[in-house]
């Protein structure tokens, strides 16, 4: 299965992400922002940061997860590019995420993307796990 792919939107950026289950579908959700912020190729990890968070549903959650990601991105310069998900459901995620400074990547970052959106936002369930759209504010 396929961690995510982009699709057209006419002013901003949006994906389709995958998963077999929830934690895969947050993970590569987070794995496309960033690599679509940059190049996340041969990236060594050298940096984590730990991710807890609760919402009213797991729609609202997924943005949460994608903007705590984004603020520490632009607050403490991490390029995050790997997302292991202890613990999921519709309200709660516990996360550690992996990255390393911006620092001497630079020439890594592509795109700058300000927020995840509610936009058209639904998490759907299919025979083979989960799929989302999801669009970014760019």
């Amino acid at each position: 299965m396929k961690r995510y792919e982009q699709i057209p939107h006419t002013a901003d950026i949006a994906i389709r992400a995958y998963g077999e289950d929830l934690k895969e579908l947050f993970a590569n959700s987070a794995y496309a922002m960033f690599d679509i912020i940059a190049d996340l190729e041969n990236l060594k990890n050298s940096v984590s940061i730990d991710v807890n968070l609760e919402a009213p549903s797991k729609e609202e959650l997924l943005v949460s997860w994608l903007d705590e990601l984004i603020y520490n991105f632009y607050t403490k310069s991490i390029i995050f590019s790997e997302f292991d998900i202890s613990f999921i459901n519709e309200n709660k995620l516990v996360a550690i995420a992996r990255g390393r400074h911006v620092g001497e990547n630079r020439n890594r970052l592509k795109t700058e993307i300000k927020a995840a959106t509610y936009h058209n936002l639904s998490i759907n369930p299919s025979e083979k796990g989960y799929s989302v759209e999801i669009v970014f504010d760019v």
